[in-house]
C-alpha cells in the first residue's frame, strides 16, 4: 500500500474503503469483506449511521488497532458547539468501540465552524484525534480556516473524480500542507463514467477496468480515494491498482474530461446551504 504524510506527520493510506450510503444492516459484512482483501483505512461518518458496525467488523476482524487508519466525521453541531462537538465525538467513539480516532473530519463548512474547529484541535492536542480535517470546504473557506486557527487542517475531502479534478484547487491545498482526498471517486457511474471510450481504452492497455483506471488516476495524483463496494469481487479489484502506471499522456488525456463543475451539490448554492445546516442527527 503507498501512503502518504499528513502536514503534522501522520501516515495514511492513499487507499481505503467508505461505507457512505452502505445501509447499517449490511455494512459489517462489506467491510469485514474489505479487511480481508487487504483495506487498512475505513471511512465512516456520524451521519451515514453506521459506525457501530464499522467498529463491530473491526473488533471481529483481530486486526491490531495500530495497522487501521480509521476515519469519521462530525456533522453540524448546535451551540454552544465546542460543548457538543466533543460530545458528539465521544458518541462516534463509543459506537465505533475505539480509544482514539487516526482522522476526525468536520463534515460540512457549516454551523459555528470556529467552535467546533476549536474543540477538534482539543481533541487532536489530547491524542484522541490523531489528525483532523474537513470536508466539503471550499477554497473560501478553507484558507479562512487556516488562516483564523492554530492548526491548519490535515485533510479536506471533497468531491474528486474524471469529471470534477479540482486539480488547481489541489494545488493550492499542497501550498498550505492540506492533504486531498476524494469523495465520489467514481462519480456515482454518472456521465456514463463506467462506459466512457477514453478510460476503457486505457483499461484494456492495461488489462484493468475503468474503475481501476479512475483509481490508479487518482493515487497516482497523490489523491487519497475511498471507493465504496459490497461485492468481494469488486473490492479485491479496487485493492488492485499499483501495478500498473499511467503515461503523462494518459494522465493529460483524462485531463480533458472536466467538465469544471459539481456532478452533486453547490455548496455556494443557498439552498442547500440552508437544508444541510439545518439538518440534525437523531443521536
Amino acid at each position: 500500500m503507498e501512503t502518504v504524510t499528513l502536514n503534522n506527520g501522520v501516515t495514511m493510506p492513499i487507499l481505503g474503503f467508505g461505507v457512505f450510503q452502505i445501509p447499517a444492516g449490511d455494512t459489517e459484512r462489506a467491510v469485514s469483506e474489505a479487511l480481508a482483501a487487504g483495506y487498512r483505512l475505513l471511512d465512516t461518518a456520524a451521519a451515514y449511521g453506521n459506525e457501530e458496525a464499522v467498529g463491530r467488523a473491526i473488533k471481529s476482524s483481530g486486526i491490531p488497532r495500530a495497522e487501521l487508519f480509521v476515519t469519521t466525521k462530525l456533522w453540524v453541531q448546535d451551540g454552544p458547539a465546542e460543548d457538543n462537538t466533543r460530545r458528539a465525538f465521544e458518541t462516534s467513539l463509543n459506537k465505533l468501540g475505539l480509544d482514539y480516532l487516526d482522522l476526525y473530519l468536520m463534515h460540512q463548512p457549516f454551523g459555528d465552524v470556529y467552535g467546533q474547529w476549536r474543540a477538534m484541535e482539543a481533541l487532536s492536542r489530547e491524542g484522541l484525534a490523531k489528525a483532523i480535517g474537513v470536508a466539503n470546504f471550499y477554497p473560501d473557506r478553507l484558507i479562512d480556516l487556516i488562516v483564523n486557527n492554530e492548526v491548519v487542517p490535515a485533510v479536506n475531502q471533497i468531491e474528486t473524480h474524471p469529471f470534477f479534478q479540482r486539480a488547481d484547487y489541489q494545488e493550492l491545498m499542497r501550498e498550505h500542507g492540506v492533504q486531498i482526498q476524494s469523495w465520489g471517486g467514481f462519480a456515482e457511474g454518472k456521465n456514463d463514467l463506467f462506459t466512457n471510450p477514453l478510460l476503457g481504452e486505457i483499461g484494456k492497455e492495461h488489462g484493468k477496468s475503468v474503475a481501476q483506471v479512475v483509481l490508479r488516476w487518482l493515487t497516482q495524483r497523490g489523491v487519497v480515494a475511498i471507493p465504496k463496494s459490497v461485492n468481494p469481487e469488486r473490492m479485491a479489484e479496487n485493492f488492485d491498482v499499483f501495478d500498473f502506471e499511467l503515461t503523462d499522456e494518459r494522465m493529460a488525456q483524462i485531463a480533458t474530461l472536466e467538465t469544471g463543475s459539481s456532478l452533486f451539490f453547490d455548496h455556494h448554492d443557498p439552498e442547500i446551504v440552508a437544508g444541510l445546516a439545518k439538518r440534525r442527527l437523531d443521536a
